[in-house]
């Protein structure tokens, strides 16, 4: 059996976090994300409506240190009111 791949860190790592489609959402998973990556800017966040609209994925590319890290934003990510699932 092959090991899987191992993420080397530090380097940029890509999230998705879906959840309701509305400003407060967005502004709090900004906001969770920049306390875990400071240097984060616009160019590293996507934002994709759903077909119906009331739904959003939010896409960030945030430097990532270490496995402790990415384990804690997830945890805080999971706590966001409206959050339906985060990748």
């Amino acid at each position: 059996m092959e090991d899987p791949p191992r993420i080397e860190f530090p380097c940029d790592y890509p999230i998705k976090v879906i959840g309701l489609s509305n400003r407060a959402f967005r502004e709090e998973v900004i906001a969770i994300v920049k306390t875990f990556d400071p240097s984060l800017t616009d160019q590293k966040i996507a934002f994709r409506p759903s077909t119906g609209g009331n739904y959003e994925s939010i896409k960030v590319q945030f430097f990532a240190t270490g496995a402790d890290q990415l384990v804690r934003l997830f945890e805080r990510l999971k706590k966001v009111p409206g959050l339906k699932m985060v990748l």
